[in-house]
């Protein structure tokens, strides 16, 4: 198990109790060296890491935090945004399996019901808009019932929102809420995901920007067939084809105030290398050669 999950978790871990020296800890069944490299890179890249290695101010913060460092760094994120109320119930959200469920006989009705929480940020915000409709019925399991949630779920989500409250209250979080400002939750995931940053690829699906990966929005999403230019994910599905599950819009200049350490404000003046690569190919005219219309055909 050790040897194929991410490490970013058990590292932070380690470095909070005081073991800097990764490469020489003894670990039962040793990692592979490329795994821990990785999660030391990621936790620099979320700002937990300084260049030194060493674990920074923000890191011993999200180190207290049972749970992965970007959901802790969204958390912390948003408390400094002041959107931590909504933020904390979409981590509670996103900690239990789908709360959705599409009986076989009654999947065009499910459909319909799902639709109705569907919000145009995407579905983080949508997990926000289930649990506070849940909140608005006074927790109610027919309401649940009527609109094939999964009661069991939400109150499990309501008890892992009520064990963050007691963390941010013993660490003095101010806990505020944005009302409906849906960009500073938006801003505070994409401070926790960036590194799950895509872009929409002009033939299909979308690009990881950090390695080019070619992925897809999964069809139970509320922006599939929506197609934003630039999104972040939660978590990658592996079907038919890689699946991108939980999904939110985002703006592409968020990702280099968020995440200096990864992406940069490109040169204004420089043409980008995904714009070099597009070439400009004129109308089709059947009375000249394809190649006509250059200038160095041109005479004169």
């Amino acid at each position: 198990e050790i040897q194929r999950t991410n490490l970013s978790m058990v590292v932070i871990l380690l470095k909070a109790m005081g073991i800097n020296d990764m490469l020489a800890f003894d670990f039962m069944d040793s990692p592979p060296i490329e795994t821990l490299i990785n999660a030391l890179e990621s936790l620099w890249t979320l700002g937990a890491l300084d260049d030194e290695g060493l674990l920074t101010r923000l890191g011993r913060q999200m180190a207290e935090f049972p749970m992965e460092p970007q959901l802790s760094k969204m958390l912390i994120s948003a408390c400094d945004l002041h959107c931590a109320d909504e933020v904390i119930t979409i981590v509670a959200m996103l900690s239990v399996q789908t709360v959705f469920y599409r009986p076989k006989d009654k999947q065009a009705i499910a459909d319909q019901k799902k639709a109705k929480f569907h919000q145009p940020e995407g579905d983080h915000c949508t997990l926000l808009e289930v649990y506070k409709a849940w909140a608005r019925n006074r927790f109610s399991n027919p309401w649940c019932y009527e609109n094939f949630i999964q009661a069991r779920a939400l109150r499990r989500s309501q008890d892992v929102r009520k064990q963050l409250i007691g963390i941010m209250d013993r660490y003095r979080y101010p806990i505020e809420s944005c009302g409906n400002d849906y960009n500073k939750i938006r801003q505070a995931i994409t401070a926790g995901y960036f590194n799950h940053a895509c872009r929409r690829d002009p033939q299909e699906g979308y690009r990881t920007l950090t390695d080019l990966q070619q992925v897809y929005i999964h069809p139970s999403s509320s922006l599939y067939q929506r197609n934003p230019e630039y999104v972040v994910y939660h978590e990658l599905v592996l079907t038919t084809k890689e699946y991108l599950r939980e999904v939110s819009t985002i703006e592409p200049h968020w990702l280099p105030e968020l995440a200096p350490n990864l992406f940069k404000k490109a040169d204004d003046k420089k043409l980008s290398k995904r714009k070099m690569r597009e070439r400009i190919e004129p109308l089709y005219n059947r009375y000249e050669e394809p190649n006509a219309w250059r200038l160095s055909r041109r005479r004169g």
